[in-house]
């Protein structure tokens, strides 16, 4: 059984950081572009992050650019998403998803697999 736990959520306040983690289980994903999402109540999801399968080619959405980072440890078929400088309008919760191909989507309807999801919550 395919299974992606993200880690790492809480509460934290204005202009601090937080790690997530997300751990794959049931099959390998190194081949496999892997995103993050996030949904804040009354919101649509949104792309938050997007990396292809090597990490060379890498999606930010604009919200978040310059503040998150993406990346990947295939050998522990693992992704992660630091964020930096919180802002109250960051809080949600973020979900991992895989794709079943190598290239970045940032649409939410090409992933196959998802996460749980996490909650991050920004206190001002």
């Amino acid at each position: 059984q395919v299974q992606l736990v993200e880690s790492g959520g809480g509460l934290v306040q204005s202009g601090g950081s937080l790690r997530l983690s997300c751990a794959a289980s049931g099959r390998t994903f190194n081949r496999n572009a892997m995103a993050w999402f996030r949904q804040a109540p009354g919101k649509e999801r949104e792309v938050v992050a997007a990396q292809n399968w090597s990490g060379s080619s890498t999606y930010y959405g604009d919200s978040v650019k310059g503040r998150f980072t993406i990346s990947r440890d295939n050998a522990k078929n693992t992704v992660y998403l630091q964020m930096n400088s919180l802002k109250p309008e960051d809080t949600a919760v973020y979900y991992c998803a895989a794709r079943n191909l190598m290239a970045i989507s940032t649409s939410s309807s090409q992933y196959t697999y998802w996460g749980q999801g996490t909650q991050v919550t920004v206190s001002s």
